[in-house]
């Protein structure tokens, strides 16, 4: 089975890592998009939405793209020459009405087109879509029956059964579209990965990724929150890639967490390969820190994200960014810019005696 996951990704993109050395603004690789902040779940760790985690700390619910601003967005991503684009939240993208429009547009302009979502709404028009045009789409749960779902997420009994319907279906599409799980391991469900694995198996589900769910802004707090069941996730887990065949694989993400607080470098190249752009239409750093002030590059609500990506506001901000001083929180992308700042700080003289 081909890999979907590495943070090596970056290797293929050599004229972004000449960029960085000569601090040049190019396009970014991938753009997540987060068209509206209204979700139908209300996730008891979603960090868009308590208290105690610092993302989301400026997010404003109401927040939608606009259907005009979105297809000028579209335009400018096809011009620019940019790879792929990712629908998250924010809230949850597969309500935005006009998605079947935006994905079509993209895929048809060479962009390929993804989304992060609760699997609620994936039906209708908008899986047709992902179906037709998608390169893949990721459901984020953590339950293994109806129960557990309506709990974790406040939300009506039976809707679990819903989701494992919905994906059925969608896998019985046959597209080339992967459809995979993001599985947000915590302390009520690390006794049920395997039962659960078993379920989306079942449901024609192309991978499941295990990671550790993130409940504070210091990484040594998850830690300990962690240490109290990382013997059952890992035979857990252990045990549920025993379902493992051409069809089905388990992807192992549930590690420490306290390494991806704390940097000791003083830049993020990884600006350069991945931004986000919010309901707010505010761009941001990275997913990690989306509508936070720290997170902000600039607003595009008066002016086409293309003419502020090449800004000399926005160079300034992505050559400025200090994450040893700015990022002390959970970051998605540490490995990854370890790996490129490794790359780059090689001395050219020696590099060629591999």
């Amino acid at each position: 089975m081909a890999q979907l996951y590495s943070n090596l990704k970056f290797l293929r993109y050599t004229d972004h890592l000449e960029a960085l050395r000569v601090q040049r603004v190019v396009a970014p690789v991938h753009i997540r998009i987060k068209p509206m902040n209204h979700c139908n779940h209300d996730c008891w760790y979603c960090a868009y939405r308590v208290s105690n985690l610092q993302l989301g700390e400026d997010i404003d619910y109401k927040d939608t793209i606009p259907r005009a601003k979105m297809f000028e967005i579209v335009d400018d991503v096809i011009a620019m020459g940019v790879q792929a684009v990712t629908f998250s939240g924010g809230g949850e993208p597969l309500l935005y009405k006009p998605l079947p429009e935006v994905v079509q547009r993209l895929a048809e302009g060479g962009v390929r087109v993804a989304t992060l979502t609760n699997g609620a709404n994936l039906k209708g028009k908008v899986a047709d879509a992902f179906a037709d045009y998608g390169t893949w789409v990721r459901v984020s749960t953590d339950a293994w029956d109806d129960a557990s779902y309506a709990k974790s997420r406040n939300i009506r009994v039976g809707e679990f059964s819903q989701l494992l319907n919905n994906m059925t279906n969608f896998s019985a599409r046959q597209s080339k579209c992967v459809l995979g799980v993001s599985f947000i391991v915590d302390g009520t469900n690390c006794t049920h990965l395997y039962d659960a694995c078993v379920l989306l198996k079942n449901a024609g589900v192309n991978h499941v990724k295990f990671s550790g769910v993130v409940v504070s802004n210091s990484g040594a707090e998850n830690n300990l929150y962690h240490s109290k069941i990382r013997e059952t996730v890992t035979e857990q887990i252990e045990k549920s890639r025993t379902l493992a065949d051409e069809h089905f694989s388990v992807i192992n993400h549930y590690h420490d967490l306290d390494e991806r607080f704390q940097k000791q470098y003083q830049s993020c190249p990884y600006l350069m390969f991945l931004t986000v752009i919010g309901a707010d239409l505010k761009v941001y750093t990275c997913q990690d820190k989306a509508f936070t002030v720290s997170g902000t590059l600039g607003s595009i609500a008066k002016r086409s994200f293309r003419d502020f990506w090449f800004s000399d506001e926005n160079r300034q901000r992505l050559f400025g960014l200090n994450p040893s001083k700015e990022c002390v929180h959970h970051c998605v992308s540490h490995a990854k810019n370890q790996a490129i700042l490794d790359l780059l700080s090689i001395d050219p003289e020696h590099g060629v005696f591999v």
